[in-house]
């Protein structure tokens, strides 16, 4: 186990040094990577050892720690339906290093293969599907709806997955940017990879940290034009209210495992390279220290931010409407440590590699109010971020 002194080496040189098959994982406050696998989490609802993925996890790293492995972490990623299994491991060697600072990224880019795409499902199908959560919003079934689509892209030439990753990680400094191995599919290998702009939960000690997001806006070339969808963002009554229904929604999930709770009056805007959103720090501190982070992650998953509300009637619908599985899109990836600390992000601008081929994915949150033509350009403005950091410029 190699544990790196975060002052002896950058974010930048660790990323430098990421092969596809590792674990990787940066925020704003550090960088992560891990390679090979001491120990895998074997966790499946109904039929595991513990009750809960939190407990299997710590146990795991219990038992990794017995086996002499000195400073055991999991890291890994954990589905949008709670029914599969996640993919969590405890790597033999963790790297752990300073953030990635914003610069120009390594331009190993010679993306010049042509792809073949397949939007799934097509446009108009998305529309269709809009407007049929609008018409069970409408019926008073659901108060929010998160629907999603998905473009697979095919190439004649090998997918550059160390490329991508270092585009994304030096436009999207402020967020979370990850490529972490998964189980491998019809003997295919198969790489996670995003720059995901929200955080679902962190926790060091006691402290709690949600960082939910939900309202949003395409970002304008035009400086003049950017800020007017800024203040339009921040003054929607349509995005105000599916906003606060993420925000309350996360309030009363992490309220049992707090003893405080602060939750701003007001969000805030943020923005990354091509959204605005609407944000809202809420901070608590966790009335039991040994809660760890994924015991919070978990009451969280999924939020009205990637799923809707109430969140069985929108899954329901989710499963009613879209045509395809969303597996690991709108889950969460992070770590955790033997004390609990870690960090959970919402798995959210992002796309699966293999080989030869990239899956996109983005979803819109559907409330009263919604169109369904704005919704899809929501989603096209979202797919942005791996579009580029793939050297593809065109919407």
């Amino acid at each position: 186990m190699l544990l790196t002194d975060v002052l002896k080496q950058t974010g930048n040189e660790l990323m430098k040094q990421y092969e596809v098959g590792d674990y990787f994982l940066a925020s704003p406050n550090q960088t992560l990577k891990g390679s090979g696998v001491f120990a895998a989490v074997d966790w499946t609802p109904g039929q595991a050892k513990y009750p809960t993925l939190a407990e299997s996890v710590q146990a795991t790293i219990s038992e990794a720690k017995e086996a002499g492995h000195a400073h055991p972490i999991v890291i890994g990623a954990v589905p949008f339906d709670k029914k599969n299994a996640a993919h969590l491991v405890v790597p033999k060697e963790v790297d752990i290093a300073g953030p990635i600072e914003s610069g120009e990224a390594q331009d190993h880019n010679d993306f010049h293969a042509s792809y073949t795409l397949e939007p799934v499902p097509k446009p108009e199908d998305y529309e269709r599907g809009v407007n049929d959560g609008l018409d069970r919003i409408q019926k008073g079934d659901i108060e929010k709806l998160v629907l999603s689509r998905s473009l697979r892209m095919t190439s004649d030439q090998p997918i550059q997955v160390e490329s991508i990753l270092s585009n994304l990680a030096h436009h999207n400094t402020s967020g979370y940017t990850f490529a972490l191995d998964l189980p491998k599919e019809n003997d295919r290998s198969r790489t996670l990879i995003g720059a995901s702009p929200e955080l679902l939960v962190s926790k060091s000690g006691f402290m709690v940290m949600a960082n939910p997001l939900a309202g949003s806006r395409p970002r304008s070339s035009d400086p003049v034009e950017d800020q007017r969808r800024a203040d339009e963002l921040i003054q929607s009554a349509k995005d105000l209210h599916e906003h606060a229904v993420v925000v309350r929604a996360v309030k009363e999930s992490l309220d049992p495992l707090c003893e405080l709770i602060h939750v701003p009056e007001e969000p805030s805007l943020i923005k990354t390279e091509t959204m605005w959103h609407l944000s809202t720090e809420v901070k608590g501190i966790v009335r039991d220290e040994k809660t760890s982070s994924l015991a919070l992650a978990t009451a969280l998953h999924p939020t009205p931010a990637v799923c809707g509300h109430p969140t069985e009637a929108a899954h329901e619908a989710i499963r009613d409407i879209e045509p395809f599985d969303r597996q690991y899109f709108t889950g969460m990836v992070g770590w955790c440590n033997e004390r609990g600390d870690g960090e959970w992000i919402v798995t959210i601008r992002c796309a699966e590699a293999t080989e030869h081929s990239m899956q996109l994915f983005a979803g819109a949150g559907v409330v009263a109010g919604s169109k369904a033509e704005e919704e899809l350009a929501e989603t096209g403005a979202k797919m942005q971020t791996m579009l580029r950091a793939m050297g593809i410029q065109d919407n």
